[in-house]
């Protein structure tokens, strides 16, 4: 799904905000106009990128950490970026653990009628070994002393943990590019449905009584599905799935009125161990001056995604737009003054660790103090979708004025303006707490918390061409604007976040 203005009022909104940046940039920073327009003639006429996009999200599919389409992904990339010409192209790898695939699933209702249930095993959930057939047994609303009656009716059966779930996640984020004030910056909350016990104590229950294997419901509606899974989750842990929330909610009622309910489900899942290693892309354009070229401005995303869908909006969008700007960059043959990096990293949704694991090797300690103080600036790609709008600036004011003025000749490809706040949890934070500059983009977020982000609906069609497009040349922009750029930028402020 593309940033469409959808009436005149939008539009005179978005006029209102361009006409506000246009004002005070000029004058604030240098600007090569002659270099930007190669750019986005490159850009807009030659591109890339959705070739890019398609095979991620439709050749490869999803990405999940540790797994072999992850790596093949990752080789990939590689590939088309020495394709490009660029330098010192390569893997840096680091210790994930085991990667873990869906090779088979059945969810169904067999009493009392045949009716096909929609849901997915969370992440890292093991086998079933076979088929579980059972009535299911319903625990939601049970003591710890209740359930210890229901040992046997528990004992190789199908269970409903939680009561049903009836308050879904029903509005995205706010915009901060379309407000004239400061927003909350973050996905809204919603209440998930808790079962009476904890988990901590009704997982291991549920193991010693020998349960089949758990459904469980989601905040999603409409058929959206919200699953994640934990990579630390024991081989013989009871085999987890997230239902469809109407599904689910079906089957407690059914329960509950004492009707003949008959259920079929199995998952069979594989772990990787071979290769326990994640990845990160890394590519170079040198730079040319002398007397800056060992500093580092870096460009990036992360390359995985979760295993229900191909992560159109998080992050192919991201990873296309990334490689594009590079191969953007590299075809007009720029000369920048500082090095230019990429870098698409890996096992991001299991808690930025291909980004926390480089800035630790290259950033950290007293070792990487001159490497600290070479690195130059990070712009990192992912969270929201389309177009870049324009980018959070950590609370940087001195940088405001000069990334307005960068981002001014962007305004007619619909970039809006750049808000003072801050964005948390994606690949920028790390480098950050290390003390160097960085930087996230704002996309448009219409559906993103409520319908895509981390769900089984985040497909191509999220994203469209001409946002690509857009996004890639900004990247490409704020890449060249930088590694030009006379002085130093200074750290973000630091917050714990």
């Amino acid at each position: 799904m593309s940033w469409l203005p959808r009436n005149l009022a939008f539009l005179a909104t978005l006029s209102l905000f361009a006409g506000a940046l246009a004002e005070p940039a000029t004058a604030q920073a240098d600007v090569d106009l002659e270099v930007i327009q190669r750019i986005k003639a490159e850009g807009l006429e030659r591109s890339q990128v959705l070739d890019f996009y398609t095979h991620l999200t439709d050749a490869i599919g999803p990405r999940l950490a540790g797994t072999p389409a992850y790596k093949a992904t990752a080789d990939w990339a590689v590939e088309r970026l020495k394709g490009f010409g660029l330098e010192d192209v390569y893997l840096e790898d680091w210790e994930f653990g085991r990667g873990w695939t869906l090779e088979g699933l059945t969810l169904e209702m067999t009493k009392p009628r045949y009716f096909p249930l929609t849901g997915y095993p969370d992440a890292w959930t093991p086998s079933t070994g076979g088929s579980v057939v059972s009535r299911p047994v319903y625990v939601g609303e049970k003591s710890m002393a209740e359930l210890e009656g229901m040992r046997g009716a528990i004992d190789g059966s199908v269970v409903l943990t939680t009561p049903p779930q009836y308050e879904f996640i029903t509005e995205d984020r706010l915009q901060p590019a379309l407000s004239t004030e400061s927003v909350p910056i973050g996905a809204p909350r919603s209440a998930r449905s808790r079962s009476a016990v904890s988990s901590r104590e009704l997982t291991p229950f549920l193991k010693e009584a020998g349960a089949g294997i758990t459904f469980r419901p989601n905040i999603g509606q409409h058929g959206t599905i919200f699953v994640l899974g934990n990579r630390h989750t024991p081989d013989d842990a009871v085999p987890s799935v997230v239902l469809a929330s109407e599904h689910y909610n079906m089957l407690v009622r059914m329960v509950e009125a004492g009707l003949d309910v008959e259920v079929r489900a199995s998952v069979t899942s594989r772990y990787h161990e071979s290769d326990t290693n994640g990845y990160n892309v890394l590519a170079t354009i040198p730079g040319t001056d002398p007397e800056v070229a060992n500093e580092i401005v870096l460009i990036g995303g992360h390359l995985d995604t979760w295993h229900s869908s191909p992560g159109g909006s998080d992050n192919s969008d991201g990873v296309a737009s990334t490689l594009e700007a590079m191969r953007i960059l590299k075809t007009l043959g720029v000369q920048p003054r500082r090095t230019i990096m990429m870098a698409l990293w890996g096992a991001e949704e299991e808690g930025l660790l291909g980004s926390r694991e480089w800035v630790r090797r290259h950033l950290e300690g007293e070792e990487n103090a001159q490497a600290r103080e070479d690195f130059y600036v990070y712009f990192n790609n992912d969270p929201g979708y389309g177009k870049i709008l324009g980018w959070y600036m950590e609370e940087n004011s001195a940088m405001k004025p000069v990334f307005d003025a960068w981002l001014e000749p962007l305004v007619d490809l619909g970039a809006i303006k750049n808000v003072m706040d801050r964005i948390g949890s994606t690949d920028h934070v790390p480098f950050i707490r290390a003390g160097v500059p960085a930087f996230n983009a704002i996309q448009d977020y219409r559906d993103y918390d409520v319908r895509t982000h981390h769900t089984n609906m985040d497909f191509f069609e999220r994203v469209t061409e001409e946002d690509l497009r857009q996004a890639a040349i900004v990247l490409a922009t704020f890449a060249y604007q930088a590694a030009m750029r006379e002085g130093d930028i200074p750290p973000n402020p630091t917050r714990e976040r």
